[in-house]
């Protein structure tokens, strides 16, 4: 089992994650985790654990994991983008054969005022991109 195990264990945190040196070697054959750094990926800071001071080994892995965690959040947020799109059709079809005066009375307003907020921002940034692009 120890060998299948990674040298680092990433626990992930909103703004990064908390990282953990895997240990299997030990006299009583138990996992153990000992914490040694600290990663915030949106300012890409990296800092020690305690006294805890990082290699070059510790640096680079957490480099790379810092890279694929960024990879991985550009996708999830593309990937949430169009399942709003999704969301809107199906709350489109759902306001057209099903939804009850109440229900539309509950949800109307904010959705207007959502629609209205993102279709202003959505309108405002492709001017901007197509003024830039001259």
């Amino acid at each position: 089992m120890a060998a299948e195990l990674p040298e680092y264990y990433f626990r992930v945190r909103e703004n990064g994650a908390a990282v953990f040196r895997v240990d299997t070697e030990n006299r009583h054959r138990r996992i153990e985790m000992d914490q040694i750094a600290v990663v915030n990926i949106r300012n890409g800071a990296i800092k020690p654990h305690g006294e805890y001071v990082l290699t070059d080994a510790d640096l680079a892995h957490i480099q790379s994991w810092m890279e694929d965690r960024n990879q991985v959040l550009a996708h999830r947020d593309i990937d949430d983008i169009h399942r709003a799109v999704d969301y809107m059709n199906l709350t489109t079809q759902w306001v057209q054969s099903k939804a009850t005066d109440e229900q539309l009375d509950a949800v109307t307003d904010g959705l207007l005022l959502a629609m209205h907020d993102l279709r202003s921002t959505l309108v405002r940034k492709k001017a901007d991109r197509l003024i830039n692009k001259d």
